[in-house]
This record gives C-alpha cells, sequence and structure tokens, in this order.
C-alpha cells in the first residue's frame, strides 16, 4: 500500500510538500527532523492529507498530477 502525503509548513503558511511513502508517520518524523534536504529548511511540518493507493502506480500517478500547476492550485484550495 502507497500513500500520498502532503504536508505544510507551519513556519511558512501555505508551503506544501508532496510525497509518497509506504510508513506516513515514519515519514513526517524524518521531514521534521531535518533528514531530508528538500523539506529541512521549511521545518516544521504538519500532515494535512494522506491518501492511500492499493496500487503502487496510480500512486506515484497522483502525486505527479499534485506537482504539476493546477495539482498544487487542488492542494492550496483544498488543504
Amino acid at each position: 500500500m502507497k500513500t500520498v502525503n502532503i504536508l505544510e509548513s507551519q513556519a511558512y503558511a501555505g508551503r506544501f510538500y508532496t510525497g509518497v511513502t509506504d510508513d506516513i508517520q515514519n515519514r513526517v518524523i524524518e521531514h521534521n527532523d531535518g533528514k531530508s534536504l528538500h523539506t529541512a529548511k521549511f521545518r516544521p511540518w504538519v500532515l494535512r492529507a494522506a491518501i492511500s493507493f492499493a496500487d503502487e502506480s496510480k500512486a506515484h500517478a497522483f502525486e505527479r498530477y499534485l506537482k504539476t500547476g493546477s495539482g498544487r492550485t487542488f492542494t492550496k484550495r483544498h488543504f
């Protein structure tokens, strides 16, 4: 099971990060511990959404969509 997660920076409101993981709880902890170079400077992060997919390819396709212009607009509007 793959989970697409949407995190929002508490320090920089409106700054989102989207990713895919197998272990959502551990992944949020890693982001808040600064273990990801892409997210370390925007810590702390809060989980805004977690969408699980049984099909791994669909999870990655949804993540790619969320990283497009219309996907970022969707994220800002709904989360």
